[in-house]
């Protein structure tokens, strides 16, 4: 209390810096509607990713495809093979490691530029609703799904410049 610090920007307004460091501080809080709903949207991309490891796996049982010789031998087959539908399915899958871990960052740190909660639902849902319109096209051959990609793509642009203008 007895110091004095400088705020972003060069303050050394103590009133100005306190003000400004528990308002950063308590943004990553479950009082913070932003950061709560940031938490849903990530939450339903990460069991959206979880359930594709058993789609996966039910597609490789219904297919007979196994890469993997010691799952061929459980399964009574003779020889490894790939299937078009397992390998769309890990695709699909791969695609979200890729590009998911990188919107939970970006989302974290969108969340300290202080946007307005109706701003904040609009990215995240935005986001959310591509990444799942996206795998759905692609698990149906759909041409179509580099639409919703570029969505999250212009959706994770959005966040990058909002971040930087607000930091910079």
């Amino acid at each position: 209390m007895g110091t004095t610090d400088v705020a972003p920007g060069g303050s050394s307004n103590s009133t100005s810096s306190n003000t400004y460091r528990s308002s950063k501080m308590a943004v990553w809080s479950l009082d913070n509607p932003v950061f709560i709903t940031y938490v849903f949207y990530s939450t339903v991309l990460a069991a959206k990713m979880i359930l594709m490891g058993p789609l996966t796996g039910y597609f490789r049982i219904t297919r007979k495809a196994f890469v993997n010789p010691e799952d061929v031998k459980s399964f009574g087959l003779k020889e490894t093979k790939t299937d078009v539908d397992v390998e769309r399915v890990r695709r699909a899958h791969q695609n979200d490691l890729e590009n998911i871990p990188i919107f939970w960052l970006l989302g974290l740190l969108f969340v300290l530029t202080s946007p307005s909660l109706f701003a904040a639902k609009v990215v995240f849902r935005v986001y959310t609703a591509a990444r799942i319109l996206h795998t759905l096209l692609y698990l149906k051959g759909s041409g179509i799904r580099g639409t919703a990609y570029f969505v999250g793509i212009l959706t994770k642009i959005y966040m990058v410049a909002t971040i930087l203008y607000t930091f910079w």
